[in-house]
This record gives structure tokens, C-alpha cells and sequence, in this order.
């Protein structure tokens, strides 16, 4: 045989059996021959276009990748000695081993490349790579390019579903690979799952979902979730509503065969490749995801991203269909070495309701870009271009006088959908039924109909009195507003519903916390944390509570020598922005029997204010409710909080949690059945990433620890990814000492002495972590904060389980200081200890259906 100009020098036959798939690529993308020697024998390495008797792989011996590794030499031998070995991925020929020495017999096979010329239609056959083979490669004419161009209108390729988004891509590009880069926690993968949904289930078109991240139920719970509205956490744990369930069974039989789920173990780019030629119809690949990091049970990550994003991107050439990959990182520079035809880059912006995609082509760079509002709850982006949430006070009439243009009419018929679904109930039938004909005519783009449609919707949605009190019914309200401007819903959240802003007094106002909070709204606003320039400086001499000196003091007697704060060239990187304030593991929680309304209230300094109300349904009996309010939650915290003084440094995935360290953990949700009382994560659970995963500080992994080991938790949650450090609990123990010792000599003081004390240690606990970068601290420790408002979490949530284990009835949990029980007797549960020093409760009785006081009301 002669040597072609792809033939590629000599190699060793244990260099060869190394790199044994690297040199199959070759062989199939580029036709490239090997030579390998074994001794004094030496074989080809060839196409199957050098033999093509190969292909029938019952005329000669033929061998899977992996078996063929493994008897490379072997192989290698009989080669050489003129019997041809075929190479297998799974059942398909990829490439052959010959004899490199002429002289041997070889079966006869038509190798003969015949010389070609330009052809009419544009094939031609280069003469330069004849071994190749024979088959015309086929070339576009100018007049062809020009044709196309001017009859193929806009792109036909599968969109997103989210129209602004859709405007800015100009679609999914058939033929190119699309990478969707994003940090963890921004929500890439949803992204995925838009264009998935929508060319599943609107277009009707068929999709190869490969999941190397989530499983399927993951993937298929996500579906549901974006489709119903329902929290995504709920229905990880399996608490599915009768609508879910009913909305589920109708996306099964309606798309049952049109979405693919592919998340067997080992998946790789080649598995793929493999894959979607099989799939008649397939009109867009999705790859959920490739990962940054390098994990030894996952191909599609780590060093070998680089070759499977050329594996994919060939698959896209080849097939003509849109690949779209999920990428879980934006780095530059990892982003350059994945030379993707086009990038979608999404970065948070300083407002949270707003996450912005940059558009990039390979090159031509930045093409454009466009914003969407993260729904993280529901597995979902919405189009940000929709009117933001508001709330009116009043009725406000809907008028037609607004054409549907394409944004609104595209955000009113999302809008619909969960209604339309059956996901979401709560409006009248005659305006599901005209939304449903809406979502109809959208999705047809019969802008006639529209206009039809459009006068009967708005008298349909003219009798609603009162829209749903949820992030849909909101959602649709406001779609709404172009075409008018309908009332929103009122506060009352009714059974099954999660409470509103404030849920009860106690539960809204905490006393000593380490928070001053008297008039705050129930939920702080996370980048905001009180601090004003200042606070920082060292309290005067004589103060009544030097709380600031007081806390630096302890931290620096420790012998660990701990770092106060973080460098801030460092916090961009590493775990710092992994940490965020819903890492307290807080609850906000009410129980799915009563109703919990927000009311008008005059203060008695005559502020208007609006306070809370629990109404108890009659099947509780008789009885009032007991409100708790604990006593210095954070301080008593600080008692016995697990913390790592120094650094944090990245300990990968464990087998199980360590004592010795502390620090934070990636872990699944796990399982929590009952529903009289609030998951013992807390709201920790509202904001999964991707993969259904949260990060938790060390003290909610040694409570999850306790509840396993008293079988309230069936099983330990997987550690998947983890940063520690070695722990020390007594780092806060001399200001818990120094602090609680205050509080005795001067809660019986009270005046402005107390007042002065508490807002010095809300001061002091707060500047562990300042959020506002222009903030002075002498701290800058993001998971010493969080490790201890956590601690007091836990604690909190702690003491209300034993509670109702005991038999009492649990109403509502929030924060770290503040329950609400439903007392027959008019006693508070006896797991309470009733006083005013640290660990002991206040106690207060309403009853049902006033107004719940707070703060110095």
C-alpha cells in the first residue's frame, strides 16, 4: 500500500493503545492513516475507505473501542501479518488495522479513487485526499447562497420561547453549536430546558435532551414546575398537586415521543453523536451540561471539554440541526478553548429580578443582548421585557384600545399557560377558555384572529374581582396591562398558599436578635444590611456595650490566628461567590390549613401601618394563639457556632460529613414529608441551582446529621462538592459571654441604655459580612455570618419540632426568633422556657383574627 499524504508518522504500539480514541477521531473526521509498530512488524491504522470490505463487519475479525484497547498488541500482530482487524464504536465500523508491508496478501477491496471534476450541481471530488473515497463533496454555487438568502426569509430553527431572547439570538441557528454559559445558580440550564419545552411542546418538534448534569425526573419535574407553576423544591420532594398530576399525564401523552431524555452514566460527546442520527425528525439537540470542573464520573467535563465541543459542533454540521450546549462557567477563557459558533453569556445585574444574556458569534463577537427576570422557584426564565409586578389598590378598567403586538401577545399567552394547563386554577372558565384560544392564535401568528379574540378576553377578564394572590396570577394581571390595566390580587393568602409578606407579629418582628427591626417589612430587601458609614469605628470609651471591640477582641485572643477578612482580589473566586443570604436557612413558613390575611392598622402614635391576621379554621376547636418571640437569638448562637477561622479551602464531594471540619456544602433536598411544620431547611429549599442542589453552612449539615440518626430523614444527603476548613466553636464564645452578662444588667434598665446595647450588637454581628462594597468593616467574612444566623436557624426550627412532637399545633415559623401555636389551654408549649434571659421566649395571647401586633406597637 502506498503512503498518502494523511499518513502520519510512526508510533509505538503502547503509544497507540494510550491514545487509541484520540487516533480513531482522526482516522473518522480527517481520514488520517497511523503507522504502528509492534517490534519489527508495523500496521496501518486506516479509514475504512482503504478497505472497504471492512464495513461488513461479519467478512472479517471485529472489535469494540474498549476490547480493542485492551488486545491492542494482539491486534497490532495479526494485522501486520496480512488478517485485517475491524474497529467498533458499539456495533458501527469506524475504522481498520492493515498490513503496512505491500508485499503481504490482503483481500482484494476496490480502493481505486477516481479523479473528479466540477459538475453542474456543484460536486467536486479533490484529488488531493483520494483515499478518502470516491464520493463527490458537494459545493454551494454563489447563485445557490444568494437564492437561499433571498427565498429562506428569517430563521426557521427552534427559539426559546422568551421573546426578547428570540429577538436578539434571531432563533436557534440550524447547523451550529449554541453554548449557554453561566455561572452556578444563574439558571443556564433553564435556558435548556426553554428551547426544549418550547420546540417539544409548542412546535411539536422532536428533541435528544442529553442530561449529563440532572437525571431525567429531574429534568421531567422542571417541565412540570415552568408548566403548572409549581415550586420546583415541592415537587423534588414528590408532593405533587391533583393539577400537577393531571397536567403531568397530559405533557406525557402529548409529547411523551417527542422529548428524549438521555441520562445514562459515562455519557459523552460521542454517545451523542452516536445517538441523534436515529432520531427521525430531530429538530434540536440539548446538552445539559458541561461542567468546568474536572469530576472523574462525568466524560463532559473538565480537560476533555475541548474535544467534545468539537464532537458537538461537528454533529450540529453534519446533521443540520441546532446543538445546544449548557455550560457551567463563564470564563473567558475556558469559553475561547470551546470555539462555539455562537455564546450566550448570562450575568446577574445589580437588580435580582433581571439577568442579562450578551449574544455572541464566533466572528463577529457581541451581536446583541437581552434581559430576562429568573423565576429560579418555578425551573423558568420570564421575558423581562413583560411589565414588572405591581399592585394596584383599586379596580382599574381593561380597555381593547391596545393592538396585540408580538411581545405582549407572546407574554400574555405565556402568562396563560398555567391556567390554560390546568396547573393553576382560581379565574373564571370563560377566560380560561378565551386564553386558551389566544395561545392558540400566538401560536399560529394569525394576527387577525388576535384581534378577534382579543374584545371577548378582555370582557372575560373585566369579571375577575379579585386576581390569584400568586407569582402566575400576578403574572397574568400585569400581561394584561397593554391591553388595560386590571386590579391585582388582594393579600389574602388562602389555604395551601404560602403566606405573604409578613406572616403573624412575632413571626414579623423580632425583639433582641441582633436585628433592629421594629417598623421593618417582613422580608429585608438581601443587599441591604442596615449599616451606614461609621459603624465601623470602635464604640468611645465608656460605652454602655463596646459590642464592635468586644467581638474583634474575641477573634483575636483565638490561638488559631483567623482570618478577619477576606482579600478582595480573592472574593470573586472560589467559594465566596457561592454564599449568599438565603443560606440562613430562615423559615416562612405557615401552615397550609389557615389563612393569613395582611390588614390596615393604626399605631398609636397614629402611623399607618398593615399588621397580620391568622384566621383558624372551626375543625381546630377552641383556643387562642400564642405568639413566641426568642430572646437574643444571634448572641446565643455565637455560644457554640462551628466556624473555620482560616480559610476555606475546596474539599471536593465527600463520602460524609466530617466533624473536625466546618465550612459549606453542596447537597441534594432532602425528603421532607410532613407538613405540620416547615422543612428544616428553611427557605434554603425556595432556591435550588440547576440540578436541584443547595448550599448549607455547617450547622444545617449537623442537624440533618441529628435527623437522620432519629429517623426523621430517611438517608444522609450526597456532599457533592464542599469547601472546609478546620472547625473551632468557641471562636464567639467570650462575645456570647460578654454579651449575655450585658443584657442581664441592662434589660432591667431599658431606656435608651437597652436600645444602645441592642443596636451596637446588631452593628457588630452585621459587619461580619457588609454588603455594600463602599462599606467599611474590619471583617469580611461571608460564611462566619451566615454559620451563625444559621446556628440560630437551627435552634430555632430546633425547639418548634420538639414542640409539636410533643402535640402542639404549630401555626406559622419565621425568622430565627419568631412562632406562632395554636394554645386550647392558653399555655405556651413547655419546650419554652418563659423569661427574658438568652434561650428563654417572651409569650403573648391573641386571638383569632385580630390584629397581631409588632415591634413597639
Amino acid at each position: 500500500m502506498s503512503r498518502s499524504s494523511q499518513e502520519a508518522g510512526a508510533i509505538n504500539a503502547t503509544t497507540a493503545r494510550n491514545s487509541l480514541y484520540s487516533l480513531v477521531k482522526l482516522v473518522e473526521e480527517e481520514g488520517r492513516t497511523t503507522v504502528i509498530t509492534k517490534h519489527k512488524v508495523r500496521a496501518l491504522l486506516a479509514p475504512l475507505d482503504r478497505f472497504p470490505a471492512a464495513r461488513a463487519t461479519d467478512a472479517f475479525p471485529a472489535h469494540v473501542l474498549s476490547t480493542a484497547q485492551r488486545d491492542f498488541g494482539d491486534l497490532v500482530r495479526l494485522a501486520a501479518q496480512g488478517q485485517p482487524q475491524v474497529l467498533l464504536r458499539n456495533t458501527t465500523p469506524v475504522a481498520v488495522l492493515l498490513p503496512a508491508d505491500p508485499s503481504l496478501d490482503v483481500p482484494s477491496s476496490d480502493t481505486a479513487a477516481h479523479p473528479g471534476a466540477a459538475t453542474a450541481g456543484g460536486a467536486v471530488n479533490s484529488q488531493g485526499n483520494q483515499d478518502r473515497g470516491s464520493t463527490p463533496r458537494r459545493l454551494a454555487t454563489l447563485g445557490d447562497a444568494i437564492g437561499s438568502v433571498l427565498t429562506g426569509g428569517p430563521a426557521d430553527g427552534p427559539t426559546f420561547g422568551l421573546p426578547g431572547l428570540d429577538a436578539a439570538t434571531g432563533g436557534l441557528q440550524r447547523g451550529k453549536l449554541t453554548l449557554v454559559a453561566a455561572r452556578p445558580s444563574v439558571g443556564g440550564s433553564l435556558l435548556g430546558l426553554a428551547a426544549a419545552r418550547k420546540t417539544a411542546l409548542v412546535d411539536h418538534g422532536v428533541v435528544l435532551y442529553a442530561a449529563s448534569g440532572p437525571n431525567r425526573d429531574d429534568v421531567f419535574r422542571r417541565i412540570i414546575s415552568a408548566e403548572t407553576g409549581g415550586e420546583y423544591a415541592r415537587l423534588k420532594q414528590g408532593r405533587l398537586t391533583e393539577q400537577e398530576q393531571r397536567v403531568a399525564q397530559q405533557l406525557s401523552q402529548a409529547a411523551g415521543d417527542l422529548l428524549m431524555i438521555d441520562d445514562g452514566s459515562d455519557l459523552t460527546a460521542e454517545d451523542i453523536r452516536e445517538t441523534a442520527p436515529h432520531m427521525e425528525g430531530l429538530a434540536l439537540v440539548v446538552v445539559d451540561r458541561l461542567q468546568a470542573a474536572h469530576s472523574a464520573r462525568l466524560p463532559l467535563s473538565g480537560d476533555r471539554l475541548p474535544e467534545a465541543s468539537q464532537v458537538l459542533a461537528t454533529l450540529a454540521r453534519t446533521l443540520h440541526v441546532p446543538v445546544l450546549a449548557i455550560m457551567d462557567s463563564d470564563d473567558p477563557i475556558l469559553l475561547g478553548l470551546l470555539d462555539a459558533d455562537v455564546t450566550l453569556t448570562l450575568a446577574p445585574t445589580e437588580d435580582p429580578a433581571r439577568v442579562q444574556v450578551t449574544v455572541a458569534e464566533r466572528d463577529f463577537g457581541m451581536i446583541g443582548s437581552a434581559y430576562l427576570q429568573p423565576d429560579l422557584v418555578h425551573a423558568r426564565f420570564l421575558d423581562a421585557g413583560a411589565a414588572p409586578l405591581e399592585r394596584a389598590d383599586s379596580p382599574a378598567e381593561l380597555g381593547s384600545s391596545a393592538a396585540p403586538s408580538g411581545t405582549a401577545a407572546m407574554e400574555l399567552a405565556e402568562a396563560a399557560l398555567p391556567y390554560t394547563s390546568g396547573g393553576q386554577q382560581g379565574i373564571p372558565a370563560a377566560l380560561t377558555r378565551e386564553l386558551a384560544a389566544w395561545r392558540s392564535a400566538v401560536a399560529r401568528g394569525d394576527q387577525g384572529e388576535l384581534q378577534e379574540i382579543l374584545p371577548s378576553l378582555l370582557q372575560a377578564a373585566a369579571t375577575v374581582s379579585q386576581w390569584p394572590d400568586t407569582h402566575e396570577g400576578h403574572r397574568l394581571a400585569n400581561a394584561l396591562r397593554p391591553y388595560g390595566k386590571p386590579e391585582s390580587a388582594d393579600t389574602a393568602v388562602g389555604a395551601g398558599q404560602p403566606a405573604a409578606a409578613g406572616v403573624t407579629a412575632a413571626v414579623h418582628a423580632p425583639a433582641d436578635n441582633g436585628q433592629d427591626q421594629a417598623d421593618a417589612p417582613g422580608d429585608e430587601e438581601d443587599d441591604e444590611d442596615g449599616l451606614r458609614p461609621g459603624d465601623e469605628d470602635d464604640e468611645p470609651e465608656g460605652h454602655v456595650f463596646p459590642a464592635l471591640k468586644i467581638l474583634k477582641d474575641a477573634v483575636d485572643r483565638s490561638k488559631m490566628h483567623p482570618i478577619k477578612v477576606i482579600r478582595k482580589e480573592e472574593r470573586a473566586s472560589g467559594p465566596w461567590p457561592l454564599i449568599s443570604e438565603h443560606m440562613d436557612g430562615e423559615p416562612r413558613w405557615a401552615h397550609p390549613d389557615i389563612t393569613v390575611t395582611r390588614a390596615p392598622h393604626i399605631r398609636e402614635n397614629g402611623k399607618r401601618v398593615r399588621r397580620d391576621k391568622i384566621d383558624v379554621p372551626g375543625s381546630f376547636g377552641e383556643g387562642v394563639l400564642c405568639l413566641i418571640d426568642r430572646n437574643g437569638s444571634f448572641p446565643s448562637a455565637c455560644s457554640a457556632v462551628p466556624l473555620a477561622p482560616n480559610k476555606l479551602l475546596h474539599t471536593g464531594p465527600l463520602d460524609a460529613y466530617d466533624k473536625a471540619g466546618a465550612g459549606i456544602y453542596l447537597i441534594d433536598i432532602p425528603e421532607w414529608t410532613r407538613t405540620d411544620v416547615p422543612h428544616p431547611l428553611g427557605r434554603i429549599i425556595d432556591r435550588p441551582d440547576d440540578d436541584g442542589r443547595v448550599w448549607v453552612t455547617t450547622p444545617h449539615i449537623k442537624q440533618l446529621v441529628k435527623l437522620v440518626r432519629d429517623n426523621h430523614i430517611g438517608a444522609m444527603p450526597t456532599i457533592y462538592d464542599s469547601w472546609t476548613g478546620k472547625t473551632n466553636e468557641s471562636l464567639f464564645k467570650p462575645f456570647y459571654e460578654a454579651t449575655r452578662k450585658a443584657r442581664t444588667d441592662l434589660v432591667q434598665v431599658g431606656g435608651d441604655s437597652y436600645k444602645a446595647y441592642k443596636t451596637r450588637l446588631s452593628i457588630a454581628l452585621r459587619l461580619l459580612w457588609p454588603k455594600r462594597p463602599s462599606q467599611r468593616s474590619p471583617f469580611w467574612r461571608p460564611d462566619w455570618r451566615m454559620s451563625m444566623v444559621a446556628e440560630a436557624s437551627v435552634r430555632h426550627w430546633s425547639v418548634a419540632f420538639r414542640a409539636v412532637q410533643e402535640g402542639h399545633q404549630l401555626l406559622a415559623l419565621r425568622n430565627v426568633d419568631a412562632a406562632v401555636f395554636w394554645a386550647p389551654d392558653g399555655t405556651a408549649p413547655p419546650t419554652y422556657r418563659i423569661g427574658t434571659s438568652f434561650g428563654e421566649v417572651k409569650a403573648k395571647f391573641v386571638q383569632p383574627g385580630e390584629i397581631i401586633p409588632e415591634g413597639d406597637d
